[in-house]
């Protein structure tokens, strides 16, 4: 798999995406492009419009003109690549696909979306049945929306839209948001292990409805313990950590503890002796399936651009949540590059 696909998915349903039109989804619907699991399939499942996809499908078409669908992506951002996915399409995918990018502001409608600047990020392309797609996309411009063409009709089962997150910081600066927030840019950067799933589901939106969508590690075997590092969104100053135990019943930490740095640059961070590292939360003990918060203390107040979060011995989490305010410096900062448009 490329590298792009680490990458958060801009267009997962789970994130907040939603196929707002299609030229036609007379076989199956729209929405199945962008749900979270993998294709399914059972054999001999027919419907009234015959055998039933897990995927957006349309009518074979009998004269000129291609099928499209139009995506709003969950969080806005820099597109680093995409994938579709054909699986159980065998013998009616479509040829080639193509997909286009716009940056529309607000909440526009599908007719005013036909009067934005769609601009092509992936050019039309041979692809194949049963099959997972990648391609790359270079352009280094914040997307609200993609549109996917089918050239020029047929099946594709997902379409997965890789990127950057850039939020918009007029939702942002000034108030008290989720510094460890997925959709407002930040990242698990490391982890000691993600045997079950990965930490960036921690930082997800919403509220996990099952193990699986939280980070859980493997059973530990040795006096050790797992943690994972989260940068945030940006330079910011914590004022409330929710550390969510939800479904985890009998595979909850029995504690956990979170620290924090102010950390610039390329550099990699100091190992947790450093002075650098101080704490947010100390060692705290943990109850199975329950949401904790804990209101930080006003003083002293330093700003923390990592955390990490070390649980005891092992387990999960559910979500993490770390409340606070950007410092004036990181709001320039993200003022600037959503302002500043950049070309390909």
């Amino acid at each position: 798999m490329s590298d792009f696909t680490s990458l958060p998915d801009l267009a997962l349903r789970s994130n907040r995406a939603s196929v707002i039109a299609a030229s036609d989804e007379s076989f199956e619907e729209r929405e199945n492009l962008i749900n979270p699991w993998e294709p399914r399939f059972q054999a001999h499942t027919f419907g009234p419009k015959g055998q039933e996809y897990d995927g957006w499908e349309t009518r074979r078409h009998r004269g000129p003109g291609d099928d499209w669908a139009i995506i709003r992506l969950g969080m806005s951002g820099v597109i680093r690549g995409v994938v579709v996915d054909t699986a159980w399409f065998k013998g009616n995918y479509p040829p080639h696909i193509s997909v286009q990018a716009c940056r529309a502001s607000g909440y526009p409608s599908v007719q005013q979306l036909s009067a934005a600047q769609w601009v092509d990020i992936v050019p039309r392309s041979a692809i194949g049945g049963d099959a997972k797609h990648e391609f790359p996309v270079s352009d280094e411009r914040i997307f609200t929306h993609v549109r996917l063409h089918m050239h020029p009709d047929g099946g594709i089962a997902r379409l997965r839209v890789h990127g950057e997150v850039v939020p918009d910081p007029a939702l942002l600066t000034g108030l008290t948001v989720d510094l460890a927030a997925l959709s407002n840019g930040a990242r698990a950067v490391a982890c000691s292990d993600m045997f079950y799933s990965a930490p960036d589901n921690m930082l997800a939106p919403g509220l996990a409805r099952n193990q699986a969508e939280g980070w859980e590690t493997a059973r530990r075997r040795d006096t050790g313990n797992d943690w994972a590092t989260i940068r945030l969104a940006a330079q910011g100053f914590p004022e409330m950590i929710e550390l969510d135990t939800t479904n985890l019943l009998f595979n909850a930490p029995g504690s956990a503890r979170v620290v924090g740095i102010d950390h610039h640059g390329d550099e990699p961070l100091p190992p947790l002796d450093d002075p650098a590292w101080f704490d947010l939360l100390p060692k705290t003990p943990l109850q199975p399936d329950t949401p904790h918060r804990f209101r930080l203390p006003n003083t002293p107040r330093r700003p923390a651009t990592h955390v990490r979060v070390d649980i005891y011995p092992d387990g999960g989490l559910a979500r993490l949540r770390i409340l606070g305010t950007f410092t004036p410096a990181a709001e320039r900062k993200l003022n600037y590059r959503w302002l500043t448009p950049r070309e390909q």
